[in-house]
């Protein structure tokens, strides 16, 4: 909140001694009109040539948003920028596929990306995504096989974006995750997380999505990543 004070100097009318001066009533302040968290960035999927032409903006984007920041001078981070890249491009062809990208103006009108999301339908007739099986209960399974479990890949969003009004839902990853699942008329998206990444965990579950609990899938507890569950 903001309080304005007027800087007007204060008048006392003559021949009321003694009478305290009275603070002249500031005009109402309007306040300026600007984007709205819904329509702060802007919202839309690429195409597969797209993204082969995005390619290296998309995997800038991976490691400028990493979890797992490192130095900008180390060389880990072409190596997992072309870790990333390559994944993505394995996961394009898959059947349903799609990515996409949330763009804004900066301060000289030039259009920048700021965050993308991914995924794709599991089918019942095709090959799961990294072991995904394992994880799935056989109430997953049954309605994957009808198309309606979308795994999402990859969220990729600023810090703030991890950290402010995770709850709300104009939250950038949560409009993200939404528009995909929304797309493809899935009842939920499934993905499997590091369970030694604690901060992308955390992040998913400030989202809306649960972990699923262990007795109710097949995969061990000592299994080394987690399945997560969005409704």
């Amino acid at each position: 909140m903001t309080v304005n004070t007027s800087d007007r100097p204060q008048i006392v009318h003559p021949g009321t001694p003694g009478r305290q001066p009275t603070l002249a009533e500031a005009p109402p302040q309007r306040r300026r009109p600007g984007p709205s968290p819904e329509t702060g960035e802007f919202v839309r999927p690429l195409t597969r040539r797209q993204v082969d032409d995005r390619m290296r903006e998309l995997g800038e984007l991976y490691t400028n948003t990493s979890s797992h920041q490192v130095r900008a001078s180390d060389a880990s981070v072409q190596c997992r920028s072309a870790a990333f890249r390559r994944r993505l491009a394995g996961h394009m062809r898959r059947p349903g596929f799609e990515l996409l990208v949330a763009e804004t103006a900066g301060p000289s009108g030039a259009i920048g990306l700021t965050a993308c999301a991914y995924g794709f339908p599991l089918r019942g007739d095709g090959p799961w995504w990294d072991g995904l099986d394992g994880y799935l209960p056989e109430s997953l399974l049954r309605l994957a096989a009808f198309g309606r479990v979308f795994a999402i890949a990859d969220i990729l969003v600023e810090r703030r974006v991890r950290t402010q009004d995770q709850s709300r839902e104009w939250n950038l990853a949560r409009r993200l995750q939404r528009r995909l699942l929304s797309d493809h008329a899935a009842a939920l998206g499934v993905t499997l997380v590091d369970r030694g990444n604690a901060d992308t965990l955390e992040a998913l579950l400030s989202w809306g999505w649960r972990c699923l609990s262990a007795d109710a899938r097949e995969a061990s507890h000592l299994a080394p990543s987690r399945l997560m569950v969005l409704r």
